[in-house]
């Protein structure tokens, strides 16, 4: 399995951290075993898992994300999960509030921060190997 996060490259610093932490909580909460097990150093020093998979951050534009959030949507491939993080999650308040704003507002108004892509590595490498890192 492969993950890729797709971030929009002209963000500030600030917010593409943000953008990457939530993505990485949501897709970490769907996913059994994304996580490895808790470690112990040798002075016995417990540290909790992390991804057990590399998870490389790569950058498109605003309106490059959001043509390819709609196609991954419009393919329907139970294969790849895609998660994105948008600009009326990230201006809410609360969960609540989200969901609030989402319900009254249209595809054409959603302007994706990032996508989160999971899936199989040769379909996930087809979605995304013409992508640059995010520098």
């Amino acid at each position: 399995m492969k993950c890729v996060m797709i971030i929009d490259k002209d963000l500030p610093i600030g917010i593409i951290a943000n953008t990457s932490a939530a993505l990485g909580i949501s897709l970490a909460s769907q996913i059994d075993g994304l996580i490895g097990k808790k470690l112990e150093d040798m002075d016995g020093r417990v540290h909790e898992g992390v991804t057990n998979i590399p998870i490389p951050i790569l950058a498109l534009s605003k309106e490059e994300l959001k043509n390819k959030y709609d196609e991954i949507l419009e393919k329907k491939d139970e294969d790849i999960k895609i998660i994105g993080f948008s600009d009326v999650a990230q201006k809410s308040l609360s969960y609540d509030d989200y969901e609030n704003k989402l319900i009254l507002t249209g595809k054409e108004q959603i302007n994706y921060l990032g996508l989160c892509i999971y899936g199989l590595k040769k379909k996930v490498n087809k979605l995304t190997s013409n992508f640059k890192m995010l520098r």
